[in-house]
């Protein structure tokens, strides 16, 4: 089938070829001397020899997507933030045992390539990319018609990073006594948006419709999540004994992403008057009828990275992720006295961890 023929039925060689094209600059921004090859090849070479100052390397790998938060930049055709959400997803993720991010790929499955726009959906993510140290090696963009429409597409990606076996931050590390760190999310993040969108087509709002509360709805809800790579791996190289385990507040809420990550045996009551949620939480809550608390498993609520901490280097930490442009806070102490677990979460995604409930209201 000649190209002509294949774009007749729908898949645009050259369409792709121009995107790789424009995108290509953004791309080898992230690239430092262990990426070998360039952009286009048919896999991404790393140069791994740095492993070898490792005693004992662990390689951590993650994959992930957007959920349905792509639909509001479709819907507002602004593409250039999306990316950072992919990143923070996936790359975050790795830092939660400790490690450091190496590289990246990602998948951009499309209804039609427009140049332009999977350009700018590469951008953002070469952007993150660069802001967290991660190379971004590779990618691939698939154009699926008939199966999606002509403006939709999805993405994902993956990333791979590296820690000492003897560095893995984790449920083993924690202990009665530590305290609880939040570190403050951006908004929502990228999880929730099927709730999100139920809220504003129950109302009646539009995403380019402007109200007193949000200003331009799906521009509000389109602010990109929080990249913490950089802020967590500078704490735990200046303070390497000080931080046990961390959780990032992803699908779930914040209750259920914690326990994972505590004992078995150990519980956590969370303050819910250290903090005031941001007023998008509080704008979505009302226009759907719903509590903030019974939000709780679905939106980070403002918190969006968790850190269990050693007693003695909590206000140090917490110092120092504020100053790094994060506002943190202590939200909670890990207990393993005995007691009732009514009401707490237990666990989640498979992993018998420890136990967590938010307790009292949260400050105006």
């Amino acid at each position: 089938m000649t190209n002509d023929a294949y774009a007749a039925a729908g898949v645009d060689t050259r369409a792709g070829d121009l995107a790789v094209e424009l995108m290509k600059s953004a791309v080898a921004k992230t690239h430092g001397p262990e990426v070998l090859g360039g952009v286009g090849g048919f896999a991404g070479l790393f140069d791994a020899s740095a492993l070898t100052a490792y005693r004992h390397p662990l390689l951590a790998s993650s994959t992930d997507g957007v959920g349905t938060k792509v639909a509001i930049a479709q819907a507002l055709d602004k593409h250039d933030t999306i990316g950072q959400d992919l990143v923070g997803m996936v790359v975050d993720d790795i830092v939660v045992v400790g490690a450091k991010p190496l590289f990246m790929t990602d998948y951009i499955a499309c209804g039609r390539v427009v140049p332009e726009r999977i350009a700018a959906i590469v951008a953002g993510i070469a952007r993150a990319c660069a802001e967290t140290g991660t190379a971004l090696v590779g990618g691939e963009t698939a154009e699926h018609p008939g199966l999606l429409g002509p403006e939709d597409y999805d993405v994902a990606g993956a990333a791979v990073g590296v820690v000492e076996a003897d560095a893995v931050l984790g449920p083993e590390r924690v202990r009665g006594g530590d305290l609880v760190v939040a570190l403050a999310s951006s908004g929502l993040h990228s999880n929730g948006f099927s709730l999100v969108r139920h809220i504003l087509a129950e109302r009646g709002v539009g995403f380019r419709d402007r109200t007193d509360e949000l200003g331009v709805v799906g521009e509000t809800l389109l602010e990109p999540t929080r990249l913490y790579t950089r802020a967590i791996l500078d704490a735990l190289a200046q303070h390497p004994d000080a931080v046990h385990a961390l959780s990032h507040v992803t699908g779930g809420g914040i209750a259920a992403n914690l326990a994972r990550v505590l004992p078995v045996g150990s519980w956590v009551e969370l303050d819910r008057a250290s903090w005031s949620p941001p007023a998008v939480f509080r704008v979505l809550a009302e226009w759907g009828g719903l509590a903030l608390a019974e939000t709780e498993g679905t939106w980070n609520l403002g918190v969006g990275m968790i850190a269990i901490v050693s007693p003695d280097a909590a206000d140090a930490l917490a110092a120092q992720w504020t100053a790094d442009g994060i506002p943190a806070w202590v939200v909670g102490e890990v207990s393993t006295t005995p007691r009732s677990l009514d009401g707490f979460e237990q666990g989640a995604k498979g992993v018998s961890g420890g136990a967590v409930r938010l307790a009292g209201s949260y400050r105006d």
